[in-house]
C-alpha cells in the first residue's frame, strides 16, 4: 500500500550515536531481512534517475552496504567508473565476496562456450571505508552521486549535503533517498505507551532536506515523497525488522533491557494496529530528492563571475 502525505512537520535534533551506528551495521548478516524494501526503494530510485538526461563518467554509491545498487549502477552506465563507500568493513568484505563469486560465474561461463579463452580481468567496483560526510575524494571529481536509504543515519545531514557538493563536479547529479518523520510510526506509539525515551529516531522532514541542499548551494532540488506500508503477521518479526533496519542508535537511548510487563504492553498496542487481514502495519515514510550543482556565480573571493557566449557571425 502507498499513500502520499502533504503534511509539514518542525525538524527535530537527532543526537545520533555514529559508532553506534557503525556497530549496528557492523554484522551484514543482521540487517539481511531489511534488504527488500532497500532493493525496491532502488528500483524506484532508479525509474527517477530514467528520467534525467545524464551520462556520468564517474559514480559514487554513498553508503553503499552490500553492494547491490553498485552492479545496478555499472549495469545503468557500463562505461562509468563506479565508487562504493561504506563505513563498515564487514559490509565491504562483503562486497568483495559478492564480487569474486560473479567474476568466477563469468570466467566458468567462458571457458565453457570459449575454450581457451583466458579469465577476464577483474573489473568490479572500487570501493572506499569511509564517513561518506568526510570523503577520501578530490573536490569536482564526481559525475553523480547515489545514495538509496542511508543519510538518515548520519547526526547532521546538512553537513552531508555541503561535502557531496564539494566533491561533484559542475552540473553534477545528487540522487537519495532516506527516511521521512512517518516512518516507525506504529513503534514509536507503542513504546509511548510505557514511557518517555526516545526509542524511534526523529527523522527529518522533506521539505527541510529541500532547505538544506539549497543553503548547502544545490539548485533547483526536486522533493518527493511516498509512503510504503509493510505488513506483519506477528510483533515479534516487525520489532526483529525495525531492529535490522538498525534499532535505536540516538545517544539519549534508554540502556537498560525492557522488562517482561514493558514488552508485553508493546507488543499489545502494536497488535491492536492489526487490519481486517490480522495484519500489523508498519509504516515507512520515504523521501526522495534529487540536485545538481550549479554553475558559481561568483569566485572564492566573492567576485562576480560573467561569462560571454558571443554568436558566431
Amino acid at each position: 500500500m502507498v499513500s502520499d502525505s502533504s503534511s509539514s512537520r518542525p525538524s527535530l535534533s537527532a543526537p545520533i550515536d555514529s559508532r553506534r551506528v557503525r556497530t549496528l551495521f557492523s554484522d551484514p548478516s543482521r540487517i539481511a531481512d531489511s534488504d527488500f524494501l532497500r532493493r525496491e526503494i532502488a528500483r524506484r530510485m532508479h525509474e527517477r534517475l530514467a528520467l534525467v538526461k545524464i551520462q556520468p563518467r564517474r559514480i559514487l554509491d554513498a553508503g553503499c552496504g552490500e553492494g547491490a545498487d553498485l552492479l545496478a549502477l555499472q549495469q545503468q552506465y557500463p562505461d562509468a567508473q563506479v565508487l562504493g563507500v561504506d563505513a563498515s568493513v564487514s559490509m565491504l568484505q562483503q562486497v568483495r565476496t559478492r564480487q569474486a563469486a560473479a567474476q568466477s560465474s563469468m570466467n566458468r561461463l567462458l571457458s565453457r562456450f570459449l575454450p581457451g579463452r583466458a579469465g577476464v580481468p577483474a573489473g568490479g567496483n572500487a570501493l572506499l571505508c569511509a564517513d561518506f560526510s568526510h570523503l577520501p575524494v578530490k573536490p569536482n571529481s564526481i559525475d553523480m552521486l547515489w545514495s538509496n536509504l542511508a543519510l538518515h543515519w548520519h547526526p547532521q545531514p546538512d553537513r552531508v549535503f555541503a561535502e557531496w557538493r564539494r566533491v561533484l563536479t559542475i552540473d553534477g547529479l545528487l540522487m537519495f533517498s532516506c527516511f521521512g518523520p512517518d516512518t516507525f510510526k506504529e513503534v514509536r506509539s507503542a513504546f509511548a505507551a510505557i514511557d518517555q525515551m526516545p526509542h524511534v529516531l526523529p527523522f527529518v522532514d522533506m521539505h527541510d532536506f529541500g532547505d538544506m541542499l539549497i543553503d548547502t548551494g544545490f539548485s533547483t532540488p526536486v522533493m518527493d515523497m511516498e509512503t510504503v506500508t509493510v505488513t506483519y503477521a506477528s510483533a515479534d518479526k516487525l520489532i526483529a525488522d525495525v531492529r535490522a533496519w538498525g534499532g535505536n542508535p540516538l545517544g539519549n537511548r534508554c540502556r537498560g533491557l525492557l522488562g517482561r510487563r514493558a514488552r508485553e504492553s508493546v507488543f499489545e498496542a502494536l497488535a491492536q494496529n492489526r487490519d481486517a487481514d490480522g495484519k500489523i502495519p508498519l509504516t515507512f515514510e520515504i523521501i526522495y530528492g534529487h540536485a545538481f550543482r550549479p554553475t558559481p556565480t561568483k569566485t572564492s573571493s566573492g567576485e562576480a563571475i560573467i561569462r560571454f557566449n558571443p554568436q558566431k557571425r
